[in-house]
């Protein structure tokens, strides 16, 4: 029997990084040597969101969910003894995205590449806006600028670094904001249609190359625990960016038009309790875009078991890539034509999903496409009801999630039995170091040189000329990440897009009987003990992390139980919150933090509102954060700490009720909630 001609095996990644760009070159030399295929750059929140790590807003976020890089030195630091024309690096950027490639092209020509190889780099950089004011929130600059730093880098890559993918149209994070499949499928081809649309009309690409911009778009998707939807909606996928390519764009040759797609499987559903079972998550959900050859992922990374405990160590990487290897090496899947071929189960539901997505594309170009619907905030708001809903169906154990709302007993785990040592932490110490070296790295440049090249890319931006050069010329003249940021935020201005918080309906009826109407009568109780109108709860937001969906759930359940809630989106100084809650006369502040600035920033609120005088407001504090931080946090005076594992949100809004009250030295309230 002649042995079956096994395909490839995807790219294999890990999105890592952390503290600084000497320990993440290290991590990733290590996970190269273990049989990883592909890098993962994995960028802190202030390099993300274009600040250098000594501006106000970057405090406590420096290194912290991934690496600062704030000029070309660290980026050399980054990629040293990795030879570049070798790799296939992606790096998740987005705002900034411009100003990273830039970046890299030069630090592989300080490596020794010449116009050709560069020519041969190959790697992504995710670039994708829309998202970013749907979900992920490090978005910079107003949509219209935005786009138009898409549509230059896009136009560049095709001309000068051809093998690269300059966007991800990311539908991961969408589904991590609650989209539904066919929410996910449709606002990212919407977002693609607005990304071609631009590239083509800027007049940058000749009428006979549309195909080679095509070819070098690629997507990166979510995929979830129900493996079977999840596969059909690769599938789905594939066809619509299939017609959309051919119909809208005329592209003749079926391998521009090929769905090309990366993947990182759900966090979203990752759990805090009976942390084990992820393992067994992470499999069926890498499953959906491995088992269908036709739908197959050209790249896959995989969360780490521990991830909704904290930021994953080396050795819980290694098992997630293990996971990968076992996959592609041991089993015979890529021995196969694809399994699913002929299936009327699958090609009933592929079918369905087809034609609720074209439905939902068309309405969505009827408002004027990706960007309007942003902007009209339409897109937010239906994300924002869509996580409410997943959320109330969850809380009511329609959506069982075991270890959470069913199956709830468990031994004793020897894997988080010393939790504070199941996950990996960086050292406070290191971002007084980073903003260190960031100093030393101003005081050694061309001071000169790199004002006129600040002056250069100003000029640009005011004008209507590709922004690549401009920003190559920075990159080379030692300009810090702060700086592109701010030179193009002086022309542009900045945005703030919108909640979907007042938009969102109602996704917990309170019926008599129901937790909900309990909730209810407490605050209003609660107000009338208090004789000032209806509770006022602020929900806040404080540093870099734009992770909201938290934030969100918890301001549209407050509102429903009859809260006021004062909510200003993302992106705060301790400053600005404690004045907003001084100024709104608030009776209670939540604040939300998911990247492990909670250290820093929450004491930093506590000790501003003392000195307001508001220091018996209760602050109540929800997030990633570790069971010792979460005792520091209560010993600094924080009335309650929320994690993962607290997923009843009416629960959570009842025990803010009950925080009000102590604060106020009022009774306890016989009310079961």
């Amino acid at each position: 029997m002649t042995e079956r001609q096994k395909d490839r095996p995807w790219l294999m990644r890990t999105y890592a990084g952390h503290s600084t760009a000497e320990a993440s070159n290290e991590l990733y030399r290590r996970n190269l040597a273990k049989g990883q295929t592909g890098l993962s750059v994995a960028f802190d929140l202030p390099t993300q969101t274009g600040y250098d790590p000594d501006h106000v807003l970057a405090r406590g976020e420096v290194g912290r969910v991934g690496v600062p890089v704030s000029h070309l030195g660290d980026m050399r630091r980054l990629f040293q003894d990795i030879p570049l024309e070798q790799m296939n690096t992606s790096m998740t950027i987005n705002a900034t995205a411009m100003w990273l490639l830039a970046l890299y092209q030069v630090v592989a020509e300080e490596q020794g590449l010449d116009k050709e190889a560069i020519a041969k780099l190959s790697g992504t950089t995710q670039n994708d806006i829309v998202k970013e004011y749907l979900s992920r929130g490090t978005h910079v600059f107003p949509p219209g600028p935005s786009l138009r730093l898409t549509t230059d880098m896009i136009t560049y890559t095709v001309n000068h670094i051809p093998k690269w993918n300059p966007i991800n149209i990311c539908s991961y994070h969408l589904q991590e904001a609650g989209a539904t499949p066919v929410q996910e499928i449709s606002y990212a081809m919407s977002t693609a249609i607005a990304v071609l649309d631009a590239v083509f009309a800027s007049g940058q690409v000749p009428e006979e190359r549309r195909g080679e911009v095509v070819a070098r778009i690629s997507f990166f998707v979510n995929a979830g625990v129900r493996f079977v939807e999840e596969m059909c909606k690769m599938r789905a996928f594939g066809r619509i960016w299939d017609k959309v390519t051919r119909e809208r764009y005329g592209i003749e040759n079926p391998k521009q038009r090929r769905f090309r797609y990366g993947v990182q499987v759900n966090s979203l559903g990752l759990t805090e309790a009976q942390p084990e079972n992820n393992v067994q998550r992470i499999v069926l959900e890498m499953l959906a875009v491995t088992l269908s050859k036709d739908a197959r992922a050209r790249a896959v990374q995989l969360p780490a078991w521990n991830e909704a405990l904290g930021l994953p160590r080396p050795w819980d990487q290694q098992w997630s890539l293990r996971i990968q290897q076992v996959l592609a090496h041991e089993s015979d899947l890529l021995e196969y034509e694809d399994i699913f071929a002929g299936s009327h189960v699958i090609e009933a539901k592929v079918d369905a999903l087809v034609a609720d997505c074209l439905a939902e594309i068309d309405r969505i170009q009827e408002m004027g496409g990706a960007m309007a619907a942003v902007e009209s905030g339409y897109l937010k708001s239906q994300l924002v009801s869509a996580h409410a809903e997943r959320r109330a169906r969850i809380e009511s154990g329609e959506e069982k999630i075991v270890g959470v709302n069913c199956f709830e007993g468990t031994e004793p785990n020897p894997l988080t039995a010393d939790l504070d040592t199941a996950i990996m932490t960086v050292d406070p110490a290191n971002e007084e170091g980073v903003v260190r070296a960031l100093g030393t790295w101003r005081d050694n440049r061309d001071e000169l040189r790199a004002q006129e090249a600040l002056s250069a890319l100003k000029k640009a931006a005011a004008g209507d000329t590709n922004l690549f050069p401009a920003t190559l010329e920075c990159a080379r003249a030692g300009v810090t990440t702060g700086e592109w940021a701010w030179a193009l935020r002086d022309v542009f201005g900045e945005f703030r897009a919108p909640t979907g918080v007042s938009g969102a309906p109602v996704a917990v009826t309170a019926e008599a009987g129901s937790t909900l109407a309990a909730v209810r009568e407490k605050v209003a109780r609660t107000a009338a003990d208090l004789g000032g109108g209806r509770l006022r709860l602020l929900v806040g937001k404080p540093g870099l992390d734009g992770h909201s969906n938290g934030a969100e759930q918890i301001a549209v359940r407050a509102r429903d139980a009859g809260f006021e809630v004062v909510y200003q989106g993302i992106r705060l100084t301790p400053e600005q919150i404690v004045a907003a809650a001084v100024a709104e006369d608030v009776h209670c502040v939540g604040l939300s933090i998911l990247s492990g600035s909670h250290a820093a920033l929450v004491p930093d609120v506590l000790d501003r509102l003392r000195r307001a005088g508001a220091g018996d407001l209760p602050v109540i504090v929800g997030g990633i954060i570790p069971s010792a931080d979460a005792a520091a946090l209560r010993e600094a005076g924080v009335a309650a700490v929320f994690t993962p594992k607290d997923f009843g949100i009416t629960e959570i809004i009842g025990r803010i009720v009950d925080e009000i009250r102590t604060a106020n030295r009022l009774d306890p309230l016989e009310v079961p909630a």
